[in-house]
């Protein structure tokens, strides 16, 4: 443990050339709950409402595979005061393609997205969270921006939403992009090979990470909203 404490602030001071957004350095007392996989037609509007009974935003990194099919849920994220950033044209692991072909394919999903949201994407996470270092530079080339996570909350796991929210919130900190899921990708999405999703209620995920950021004296808002005000933190992020 005490070696721990030792390594970690050095490896992120030394990979921050190369890394990737972690977290945002703030005073305000704010997390960044980012939501990935949607927008899916049941448990995106829950979480939406959960968001709302908070006053909270979020950012949602959107597949292009489920935007197409769901537009009018596209549009609510933004009318409800959310930011949507790219997540892909579908959920293929970059890793398993070149970083040429990642170029081409994160330059489309952008386009795509952009035509229709009516204005600038800002944010990338790759599926999985699967980059190299050829894969990151190639998202860079594109004028998008690699983001990672902090604490997650593992709501691939088929667990009671009291325990996976206790997880997520565990080794949250001020300033710190938190992994959620508003939708689980599968065949359609380009994930064949996934674990059916869990028999959760996601939007009550959702309620109880914003009820217990709040007892800490914390509240959500989107990427771009605290970085506006923060540092964003970066630091090295590169598997398969």
């Amino acid at each position: 443990m005490i070696l721990r404490s030792l390594v970690h602030p050095v490896y992120r001071w030394v990979t921050r050339p190369v890394g990737t957004v972690r977290a945002v350095a703030t005073r305000e007392p704010r997390i960044v709950l980012t939501f990935d996989d949607g927008p899916d037609p049941v448990h995106t509007p829950r979480v939406l409402d959960a968001l709302d009974r908070h006053g909270a935003a979020a950012t949602f990194f959107v597949l292009m595979t489920r935007a197409r099919r769901y537009p009018h849920l596209v549009q609510e994220l933004l009318d409800r005061g959310h930011e949507v950033a790219l997540h892909g044209v579908d959920h293929t692991r970059l890793t398993r393609l070149t970083p040429a072909e990642t170029q081409r394919r994160t330059a489309a999903g952008k386009d795509e997205l952009e035509q229709l949201i009516q204005r600038e994407v800002r944010w990338f996470r790759a599926p999985y969270g699967a980059m190299l270092p050829g894969h990151k530079r190639a998202v860079e080339r594109t004028g998008l921006i690699p983001v990672g996570w902090g604490p997650f909350v593992g709501d691939w796991r088929d667990l009671p939403e009291e325990q996976l929210a206790a997880d997520g919130l565990r080794d949250c900190a001020q300033g710190s992009i938190m992994l959620v899921h508003d939708a689980a990708a599968g065949p359609d999405d380009g994930a064949p090979d996934d674990a059916p999703p869990p028999a959760i209620d996601r939007g009550k995920v959702a309620e109880l990470l914003l009820a217990g950021a709040a007892a800490r004296g914390w509240q959500s808002r989107s990427l771009g909203e605290l970085s506006s005000s923060g540092r964003l933190r970066r630091w090295g992020w590169f598997y398969r």
